[in-house]
């Protein structure tokens, strides 16, 4: 394929940015936005009043020239209108949680499969430049064996009505966590906590274990005084920390560990190093791979067995909170 026209299907808080990405980066290869609540409009043609705005998904689906779409509308729809888009030849970009059950991403990827298309998931810290650093000194050999990594993503709202805390925050850290194991857990244990609205988790707290004694633990709340995005990986030779919710310095490095000496566990503190990483947009690279994916017809880092993959986990996860 030689060219490409795209279009986004939803514009709510975070639809609007990647309406505002996709104008930047694509200009007018943009061609519509999708939406029907009220003020849409005037926020798109806002940002551009070339793009053409309509509340009719049927817009798109009629036009042959859109070959591109991303789906940013509420998770409980992106079912229903991503497999309307794939039955129509479009070649999608879902965002997180691609649907909320892995039969359902099973049909949308065999239904991709089949029609030769691409169907991309929007795990957006897959294409974070510090969580791309962060693989390459695992792939490098500079981290050794990896032993364990955990994640706290907490923060004080927005409190979801749909769906827990889970499924709201968890999605990020268990596609990093599989990024870098280049694995799925052989054993998912979670526990959580109800305090605002009934059968909806505030907080949990996931534990994954997986093949070569590797630990991984997720700690996610929409309860929390203040904001965390910390991300902790550990080698047996060195380890390194990302914290986003710093202003600098957010990725360092630690030449830190334990080597075994006469038998004895002997500490090594060495003091930690800043790792410098591109200051790139993850949602402009993620939209680059998406149109460079179609365009060379390659597959996605995102693509449906990565979204499988990780709604597997979740669900996992989620039955185990069903038996707290």
């Amino acid at each position: 394929m030689s060219d490409f026209n795209i279009a986004v299907v939803g514009c709510g808080k975070w639809g609007m940015n990647h309406v505002r990405t996709a104008n930047k980066l694509f200009g007018y290869k943009f061609k519509y936005c999708i939406d029907n609540a009220e003020g849409s409009e005037e926020t798109v043609k806002a940002i551009s009043d070339k793009i053409i705005f309509t509340t009719d998904i049927k817009d798109i689906i009629n036009d042959d020239m859109v070959n591109a779409v991303i789906v940013s509308t509420p998770a409980e729809t992106h079912f229903e209108i991503a497999k309307k888009l794939l039955l129509a030849g479009k070649n999608i970009l879902v965002e997180k949680p691609i649907t909320l059950n892995s039969n359902e991403a099973k049909i949308l990827d065999e239904i991709a499969n089949e029609r030769d298309l691409i169907l991309m998931v929007g795990h957006l810290l897959l294409f974070h430049p510090a969580i791309l650093k962060i693989k390459e000194f695992i792939n490098n050999g500079k981290l050794g064996k990896l032993q364990y990594i955990y994640s706290n993503r907490l923060n004080l709202g927005t409190v979801r009505t749909e769906e827990n805390i889970l499924w709201s925050f968890a999605p990020h850290d268990i596609s990093v966590i599989q990024f870098f194991t280049e694995d799925v857990p052989s054993d998912v244990a979670a526990t959580g906590a109800v305090f605002l609205q009934e059968n909806i988790q505030d907080t949990t707290l996931t534990i994954l274990k997986f093949k070569n004694n590797i630990h991984a633990h997720i700690y996610v709340s929409w309860l929390h005084p203040f904001k965390e995005q910390r991300l902790v990986v550990i080698g047996d030779k060195s380890m390194m920390m990302f914290e986003d919710t710093l202003k600098d310095n957010k990725l360092k490095f630690y030449p830190k560990g334990f080597d075994i000496v006469n038998g004895l566990p002997v500490k090594r503190d060495e003091d930690f190093e800043n790792i410098e990483f591109a200051s790139t947009s993850p949602l402009e690279l993620e939209q680059k791979h998406f149109i460079d994916c179609i365009l060379n017809h390659t597959t996605p880092r995102t693509d449906g067995k990565n979204a499988i993959e990780v709604l597997e986990t979740l669900e996992r996860a989620q039955n185990e909170l069903i038996k707290v």
